[in-house]
């Protein structure tokens, strides 16, 4: 399973869209569109997940760029996650106004 990231997305990008998109070049497992934790609103990239490696690359080699809703996708291999370091302060209380 190769996991896709979709950078570069309009708001108004659907799940469906990409699903569709993706499709065209192979079998897709998940798509998944972020989400701001406080606007609930789309963040402007997407995770899309592929269960064949080559069909995914291939994907990326042909959509990077691509233009859907009139932005042009960046598509790469998506990284592992980093594992957590506990002397990175995660919360987001830098964030809020004390008084």
């Amino acid at each position: 399973m190769i996991n896709i990231f979709v950078g570069n997305l309009d708001p108004t990008t659907t799940e469906a869209q990409l699903r569709d998109l993706f499709a065209a070049y192979g079998s897709v497992a998940s798509v998944t569109i972020a989400q701001d934790r406080d606007t609930q609103g789309p963040r402007g990239f997407a995770f899309v997940e592929m269960t064949d490696a080559s069909q995914a690359r291939t994907a990326i080699e042909s959509l990077n760029g691509f233009r859907l809703n009139e932005r042009e996708l960046r598509l790469n291999e998506a990284r592992a996650k980093d594992e957590h370091d506990p002397d990175r302060d995660t919360s987001r209380e830098h964030r809020r106004h004390k008084i």
